[in-house]
């Protein structure tokens, strides 16, 4: 087991100062993640000695110092080159491998947290292990039979709960101010199906520091300071969750582009230091970026996600006090049982309460700022299904939208809005299609479940035959044009896409595989 790490292990833009400042914002790198993702050949201090004695000198060349002075990341895949004839499933399962990291070994300055086990990183620009993605991971995992490397992929999350308190957006230092959708219960359940329930009670500790740390500020609220942290208090008294992160900067992996938005945030009001704050809880909730989080519903500038209840964050710590509630009568612990029993069943009430809009028959976040239900209709509305929370009628509701309004060619679409961000029309992803599939299977929708399944798998499929990729995200709405929007180029690998195909399809053939039985 590896030492563990402070908590307060600094970020690049803090480590290196002003030189972070002089890279990010030349150009040099048309991503900002590449910097950050270097790995220094010698002590930060000794760079920063040689860069203030050189950089005013004649004909000095900042990224030829840099090139002198890191090693620039590659992408998870380099040198890889896939064979296109091969079926999608094959490729996938020959792909784990090359996207499955060895244990790390402490580099002084660079940004990556080290983990003491295997594990596996979505592939492109992203290098490290990313905490929701890999629930969608384990999926594949799952039906590729690689149970050892589920069990080090859990083995790495406890590891980060216990070094940290919580689950970092992924392993670098520059995540260390927010986590991600809290999906390790998810995780634990799965494992838990494959190893038998004691995998509660193994994990029960890390699975209560989770809870603890989402709730953390909860006893501070009241009418008059109605948010802390991740908690939020509504005025009928109900405390719910909310996205956040505390840190009033631009975020080191994307300095660049946050600075230049600066301008356009103040210019609709919104101080910048506020304004970081709600890109960084945008981040937290792992749809960065879409008009979900835009108060005008179009405009980047806009970004107010910390003043939103998410209907999914919600749901899915509805499900973590489930499990909680399991892990600690697994345990033999009626009275914690009962606790996280009651806790349970109070979100529930507050959930159907909260986020069900009965005019409109679908679930929408909410405005911590109006106190009333957003306007944006969003594929989250498909997590009560999935958690088996929805009532029947509103099942229906959601079950008859998503068929008439977001069901694509492609598959599922995320948001109904053309913005030019990733989270938005036209594109669609892995790990909504598997919301949407189960939570319409969970209540007996099977065969709009299955038809968006199949739209999205005949989509992944075509692609990989043209291109020999698996991808971040498609374009679901014209299924013969590449996904696009974002800050970056979509990605190639690629980690939750493998995932979900190979559960996704692992569906359809158990649905069309005829059972055997006795003469």
């Amino acid at each position: 087991m590896l030492p563990p790490t402070h908590q307060t292990a600094p970020a690049p833009d803090v480590v290196f100062g002003d030189f972070f400042l002089d890279v990010q914002l030349s150009g040099i790198f048309p991503d900002s993640k590449t910097f950050v993702d270097s790995v220094p050949l010698m002590a930060p201090e000794a760079i920063l000695a040689q860069y203030e004695a050189q950089k005013n000198k004649p004909n000095f060349y900042l990224k030829a110092f840099v090139d002198q002075h890191f090693t620039l990341p590659d992408s998870p895949a380099s040198g890889y080159v896939s064979d296109a004839t091969m079926t999608t499933t094959a490729h996938i399962d020959q792909l784990w491998d090359v996207l499955t990291r060895d244990p790390d070994v402490p580099v002084e300055g660079s940004s990556r947290l080290p983990l003491p086990h295997p594990y596996v990183v979505p592939g492109g620009r992203f290098r490290e292990i990313f905490y929701w993605d890999s629930y969608f991971t384990l999926l594949g995992l799952k039906q590729a039979g690689r149970i050892n490397l589920i069990r080090n992929m859990v083995d790495n999350f406890a590891y980060l709960i216990d070094t940290y308190g919580f689950i970092p957006n992924g392993n670098r230092t520059y995540f260390l101010s927010r986590s991600q959708p809290p999906v390790f219960a998810l995780m634990v359940q799965l494992l838990a199906e494959l190893d038998g329930p004691d995998v509660l009670t193994r994990y029960l500790p890390r699975l209560q520091k989770e809870y603890t740390f989402w709730m953390q500020g909860s006893e501070l609220l009241n009418v008059d300071h109605p948010f802390e942290q991740r908690v939020a208090r509504l005025e009928n008294g109900t405390v719910l969750n909310r996205y956040f992160d505390p840190t009033p900067r631009p975020r080191a992996e994307a300095y660049r582009k946050e600075v230049e938005l600066t301008e356009a945030a103040n210019a609709v009001g919104i101080e910048s230091t506020v304004f970081y704050g709600h890109l960084r809880a945008a981040c937290e909730s792992g749809w960065d970026f879409s008009s979900r989080w835009f108060s005008d519903g179009q405009t980047m500038a806009t970004t107010s996600a910390a003043t939103l209840l998410p209907v999914d964050l919600n749901c899915i710590l509805y499900s973590l006090e489930r499990t909680l509630r399991d892990a600690y009568h697994q345990a033999g612990d009626g009275t914690a049982s009962e606790r996280f029993e009651h806790l349970a069943e109070s979100r529930k009430t507050a959930l159907l309460q909260t986020f069900w809009d009965q005019d409109r028959s679908f679930y929408f976040d909410y405005n911590l700022v109006t106190n009333r239900r957003a306007t944006s209709q969003t594929l989250a509305a498909a997590f009560p299904l999935f958690f088996g929370l929805a009532t029947p009628e509103q099942a229906q509701g959601v079950h008859d939208r998503l068929r008439s309004d977001f069901m694509k060619p492609g598959g599922w679409v995320t948001t109904l809005v053309r913005s030019g961000q990733q989270w938005d029309s036209p594109n669609g992803w892995a790990p909504l299609q598997w919301i949407v599939y189960k939570g319409l299977m969970n209540y007996g929708f099977s065969e709009t479940a299955a038809e968006g399944r199949d739209r999205w798998l005949a989509l992944n499929d075509r692609v990989f035959r043209e291109t020999g990729k698996m991808t971040e995200k498609y374009n679901v709405v014209d299924d013969t044009l590449t996904a696009g929007g974002g800050y970056y180029p979509n990605q190639d690998g690629f980690g939750w896409t493998n995932g979900v195909y190979r559960q996704l399809m692992g569906e359809k053939l158990a649905e069309t595989t005829p059972i055997n039985k006795p003469d």
